[in-house]
Order: C-alpha cells, then sequence, then structure tokens
C-alpha cells in the first residue's frame, strides 16, 4: 500500500470512529424520591428504607416510568440503585425461581433472579442468574453486588438475611420521543407477611438520552 492509499484509509476509518463517539449527553430524568416525587409514574410507592426515601417496596408489583418530550437521540442510558430486601431464593426450588425484570417500551432488557444468602460452609447456597439472565447462568449468591452488608425491611427473626444493593446501568439504541420503563416481579413465598419474606425497591433513577 503506498503512503496516498494509507491515508485515505486512514482518514475513512477516522470518520467512522469519529461518528460513533458520544456528541451530546443529556439528563431528561433524575430522582431520589427524596421529594416524594411520583410525577409520571404509576404505580408509585414511596417509602423509608435505611434513613433515605425508596421508590418500593414492591412484592409481586410493578412500577411504569412514562417519559415523553426525548431530544433527538440515538441512545438511551438508565441506571439505578436496586435493593433486593431479605430472603429471596434465586433458582432454588419449589421456593423459586425468584424473578425480576426491566422492560423499556415493552421490550425486556433484564429477566434475571437474585438469591439473597449467605454462602458459607455448611448453609444452603442457592444460585441467582444475574448478572447474566435467568435460566441461562448459575451464580453464588448476591453476585455482581454493590453491596451485601445492608439491613433488611422487618425484623433480623424473620428475615435474616439483610438487603443486597445492585449498581444497574443499561445504555441502548433509542430514537422514539418517548419512553416506557417498566420494573416488576414474580417472586414465590409462602409466608403470611409477603414483603417480610422478600420484596425489593429502587432509588436514585437517572436517564440519560445520547446523541452519537
Amino acid at each position: 500500500m503506498n503512503r496516498t492509499s494509507f491515508l485515505l484509509v486512514f482518514l475513512m476509518l477516522f470518520q467512522i470512529s469519529c461518528k460513533t463517539q458520544v456528541k451530546k449527553e443529556i439528563e431528561v430524568y433524575n430522582n431520589d424520591f427524596e421529594g416524594n416525587n411520583l410525577s409520571g409514574i404509576s404505580n408509585g410507592i414511596i417509602s423509608q428504607y435505611n434513613n433515605s426515601a425508596v421508590l418500593g417496596q414492591y412484592n409481586n408489583g410493578n412500577f411504569i416510568l412514562k417519559i415523553g418530550n426525548l431530544p433527538k437521540h440515538d441512545l438511551i442510558k438508565i441506571s439505578f440503585d436496586l435493593y433486593i430486601h431479605d430472603n429471596w431464593r434465586g433458582q432454588l426450588l419449589p421456593d423459586g425461581p425468584d424473578i425480576w425484570q426491566m422492560l423499556v417500551d415493552n421490550s425486556l432488557y433484564i429477566n434475571t433472579t437474585f438469591s439473597n444468602f449467605g454462602c458459607n460452609a455448611g448453609n444452603i447456597c442457592p444460585p441467582q442468574s444475574y448478572p447474566d439472565d435467568y435460566p441461562n447462568s448459575n451464580h453464588n449468591p448476591r453476585s455482581g453486588s454493590y453491596r451485601a452488608d445492608l439491613p433488611g425491611v422487618c425484623s433480623m427473626l424473620s428475615s435474616p438475611n439483610g438487603t443486597t444493593m445492585y449498581k444497574i446501568t443499561k445504555t441502548f439504541k433509542h430514537v422514539n420521543q418517548s419512553m416506557l420503563l417498566q420494573c416488576l416481579d414474580k417472586l414465590n413465598q409462602n409466608y403470611p407477611n409477603p414483603k417480610c419474606e422478600k420484596s425489593w425497591s429502587v432509588d436514585n433513577i437517572s436517564i440519560k438520552a445520547i446523541t452519537l
């Protein structure tokens, strides 16, 4: 390849790479729920957990966040804190699977299970799918977690396993002017107070529209 041809190829590759770089990033939604703001949210519940306001707790429930008038964009980036409270049993049967899902515009982006048990010697260690999707993988309880030392939502007697927090981040192609974010669970339990056995909540939701 002569020098001229090399320069032409280099310029073409440079132009292609420039097209995939982030040109603009606009945060279109941010909510830590401390102001009890449920605008745009269906099935919204705000409660206090660990001295902070959170969206939840949910047990066999869901919330839907609708955002309109999005600026022109190529990608959407969603991030939030997910709290898995108490006695989730992952893929252990017959008490599981304990499934958690995230959908955007009715398309499934996360379909996973969580197990919230200490995996110590002598303990049953029910596996979870996260950070992969169910039912393809078996990981140790609390795999991929950010914190695993938080308190549960009920008494230590009924829920000795506490709470595990996960940092959820998803970036995907999106060009529509509106967006629906839905989070939900499909939990199995046999307990007089289901939310004391297992539940979930979220906090610090941030959504960004990205232009390339």
